[in-house]
This record gives structure tokens, sequence and C-alpha cells, in this order.
């Protein structure tokens, strides 16, 4: 099991910053580093992805915001509005932020004039190397608690109970789909590969594992997360197929 420790915030002088809003920011980064790396591999322009990780940084922590309001707790908020603002407090729903940056990325990209396609799949092989630093945030904090566990990646929270802790499994989750991307990558692999992939090994990881999460709402037995799990899984199976057929 691994041990419990926090941090939470950091203070510079008299100013205290979250360290979750710190890591999901550097995530951000450390994606648009890593797609304008193949941008530039690919013969395409690295500019484009950063001006595009601006409005998904913005779609992402909006949509993000929205999701965790209307599919979470959607009472606390109706009852206290203003708190729906607080995002220092935590509580953003990757599943809404996906969802807003899919819609605001290809706005941008069509009003760019540039291949929808290749742009999109090359900021989606971003996409898990950000969150294996923006989950570093939640495991630090500790805000995804799962049920009482003796796996060995379990957490000994306060009170003696070892608990699967999602932040952790989420990071290790990314940080495989990032080894196994930048393998595709050096393979050269068919534009669409990586959203497939992504929306594939995604849906199936949160269909698979949200169940043992502690706190989050069930809607007929199940998550929104796994909700949305199967979604993105039969879109991910959609893309496969679709790449496959196309010609390189």
């Amino acid at each position: 099991m691994i041990p419990y420790f926090s941090w939470t915030s950091i203070m510079v002088g008299p100013f205290s910053f979250q360290v979750w809003g710190i890591f999901v920011a550097l995530g951000f980064l450390f994606a648009a580093f890593m797609a304008g790396k193949l941008a530039k591999h690919r013969g395409l322009s690295s500019h484009i992805i950063y001006d595009l990780t601006i409005w998904m940084v913005l779609a992402g922590m909006i949509g993000g915001r929205l999701g965790h309001v209307l599919f979470y707790d959607f009472q606390y908020y109706l009852a206290s509005p203003l708190e729906i603002f607080a995002i220092w407090h935590g509580g953003l729903s990757i599943f809404g932020g996906l969802i807003a940056c899919a819609i605001v990325g290809l706005w941008f990209l069509r009003h760019r004039q540039v291949n929808v396609w290749q742009y999109a799949d090359i900021a989606i092989f971003g996409l898990p190397f950000g969150i294996v630093v923006g989950r570093l945030g939640c495991f630090l904090i500790h805000d995804h608690p799962g049920t009482a566990t003796h796996f060995f990646l379990g957490v000994q929270y306060p009170g003696s109970v070892v608990r699967h802790d999602f932040g952790l499994y989420e990071m290790l989750n990314g940080a495989g789909m990032a080894v196994v991307f930048l393998w595709l990558a050096r393979k050269k692999a068919k534009t669409g590969t990586f959203a497939g992939v992504f929306s594939l090994w995604y849906g199936l990881f949160r269909l698979l594992t949200d169940g043992w999460r502690l706190a989050d709402v069930r809607y007929f037995g199940l998550t929104p997360g796994q909700y949305l799990g199967i979604i993105l899984a039969i879109l991910g199976l959609w893309l496969l197929w679709i790449t496959k057929r196309r010609k390189k």
C-alpha cells in the first residue's frame, strides 16, 4: 500500500496557490509541447497547436466545470449558485472538458482553414501527457477517493482505511497511454489513430474502473463517467475503423 500524504497549496509571500490548479495548468502546457513537437515532425505548424491550446484551456475549464455542476452535484450548486464559480475548490469533469474542447477545437481549426483531421489527431496525441501531469495534482490532494481495497496500489487514508485513489490510477493510465502513443508516432501511424486509440482506451478505462469511485453520483447504477465511457469507447471503435479504411 501507499502511505497517505497531501500537498494542497503553495505559499508565496502572502499569496496561496492551489497545487491542483498549478498541475492542471502544467498539464495543458506539457500536452501542447508534445503535440507541437509532433506537428513539426509531420511538417505542420506548431503555432496552430499552441494557438489551439489557448482555446482548449478556456473550453476545458468552462466545459469541465459545467460537466461537474450538471452531472455530479447539481442539487448542491442549485442551492449555492455562487459556488459554481469557485473552481479553486476543485471540481472539474474531464468528460465535460473533452466535449467542450472537441466543439471549440473543431470550430477553431475550421476557422483557420487547415486540415481539421490532421491537427485534431496531433492535438489528441498530447492528451495522455497532459493527463499524467494534471492527475498528479489530483493525487496530491486526493480528491478522487475510491472504495476500500487490498490492492497493492491502494492508499492508506486517514482512519487506517486503504482505498483506491483515482488520481493515482488516472496518472498511471495516462503514462501507459503516453508510452503507446510515442511508439505509434515512431511507427508513423495513420492520421486518426491517436483519436481512435485515446477514445477507446480512455472510454474503457472509465467504464471498468468508475464503479470503485466512492463519492460519484449514480444514475441507474452507473456513474456519469461510465455512461460517457461507453459513448467514448464506441466512438473510438468507429474512428479506428474509418482510419483503417482510409489510405495512408
